[in-house]
């Protein structure tokens, strides 16, 4: 508790309250209730997967915020001042989503949306960067937990929260209060240092594309089985992504009322999912890193047959909890293996635009082939369809098992997912 005491962790708490607001807003589990709600047809609510296509490609951008003095903002240096254009920009752009019609318009709604994960997948960019350059090697296990916790507090805040006044102030009052939650991350940018060290970038157009572009990927790809391990984090969370996608038009369909969705989706989840991340910081300790994941991948495949299960039980509320429960823990068992890796995986030279592509690639699934997923529910059924997301995990666990083989396990970076979990 002693490192709390210290500014720069309390900073990353807030800044990661800052990063988690705007997922279930834009991507997520508040604007699909909505369109739900809404009478949006099964095909359109699945395409919402598409909206969030900045945060696969936010690797095309990063090298810029990594390289490019921020308008205007520069005394603030190159961190700070892009957060300082960033977070107002995003806050209007939610705002405006509210203000509108999903029924009447939707196709104006989801471009607003979309901005909205732009924006939000640009501040993830320069908070990932930030938090690095900010502590010290050995800190860096307890910044990753207080970012965490603000991360979750913050879906917390931007989903259950949202869902839940909605009833006393319309969508748009609703979208309005989840847009001034980024105020928290405003507030810890001006309060902030910026350890940002100066831009030693070379003359010419060039050279300069080849230091921020070229040689962050070229240092990549001299790893051994760089194409599986990119196969491998592309497909890692499919089976999560597809039924992830439909959740709240299920349980909407299985008769489950908007607040039972958000006391037990949204907030006894958080709680199932941060025991899960504690579990899973043990389970990386004990087996290495590779391991891990091939253990609480496993389990993340195995808990979407407690979708099935609910879906021949249908409104039952015990069954709901248990989904939940399960499905929300296992989850956050292979974020925190999962997460290690890709941690594990970046160069300290380039520790801002591999971390970029690597976690865009992670969401690949979501916000592609998770887009067929309305289509599937309709062809399939939802039983079926859940039995389909479990299978889609399957050719993950194939090439992990791979990767284990022909690569030794880096148990050195358990410390961070240890200090994390903490």
């Amino acid at each position: 508790m002693i490192l709390f005491r210290d500014r720069r962790f309390l900073i990353l708490l807030a800044l990661g309250f800052s990063a988690g607001v705007p997922l279930p807003l834009a991507a997520g589990a508040v604007l699909r209730q909505w369109f739900s709600e809404s009478g949006v047809s099964l095909t359109q609510i699945g395409l919402t997967a598409l909206i969030g296509l900045a945060y696969s490609f936010k690797f095309v951008w990063s090298p810029a915020l990594d390289a490019v003095a921020p308008p205007g903002m520069s005394r603030f240096g190159q961190r700070r001042g892009w957060l300082l254009l960033i977070q107002p920009a995003l806050m209007l752009a939610i705002a405006a989503v509210g203000l509108g019609d999903p029924k009447a318009a939707p196709l104006l709604i989801a471009g607003l949306a979309a901005f909205v994960a732009f924006l939000s997948a640009s501040q993830d960019i320069v908070i990932d960067a930030y938090r690095i350059e900010l502590l010290e090697e050995q800190e860096q296990g307890y910044g990753l937990a207080c970012y965490v916790w603000g991360y979750r507090l913050a879906l917390l805040a931007s989903g259950a929260g949202t869902l839940w006044l909605v009833q006393f102030l319309g969508w748009g009052g609703a979208y309005i209060y989840a847009a001034c939650l980024i105020l928290v991350g405003v507030v810890a940018v001006l309060v902030s240092p910026d350890r940002r060290p100066p831009l030693a970038m070379p003359d010419g157009w060039a050279a300069r594309m080849r230091v921020s572009v070229i040689d962050p990927f070229r240092d990549f790809t001299r790893r051994p089985y760089w194409l599986a391990i990119l196969l491998f984090i592309a497909l890692f969370k499919l089976g999560e992504a597809l039924a992830g996608v439909m959740t709240n038009k299920f349980y909407l369909d299985l008769g489950f009322a908007r607040e039972e969705v958000a006391a037990v989706g949204s907030v006894f989840g958080l709680f199932a999912t941060l025991l899960g991340a504690l579990a899973g910081g043990w389970v990386v300790m004990k087996l290495g890193t590779a391991r891990a994941l091939v253990v609480t991948g496993l389990g993340q495949m195995l808990s979407n047959l407690m979708y099935v299960a609910l879906a021949h039980a249908g409104h039952d509320t015990t069954m709901l909890w248990l989904q939940v429960g399960i499905e929300n823990a296992t989850d956050g068992l292979a974020d925190a293996a999962f997460v290690t890796y890709l941690s594990g995986l970046t160069s300290r030279a380039f520790t801002a635009t591999q971390y970029a592509l690597l976690s865009s690639l992670a969401a690949v699934p979501l916000r592609t082939l998770g887009a067929s997923a309305g289509a599937l529910v309709e062809w399939l059924g939802w039983p079926d369809f859940f039995l389909l997301t479990t299978a889609a995990a399957l050719p993950a666990m194939v090439i992990m098992l791979f990767l284990l083989w022909k690569i030794p396990p880096a148990p050195r970076r358990a410390v961070a997912v240890e200090g994390a979990a903490e």
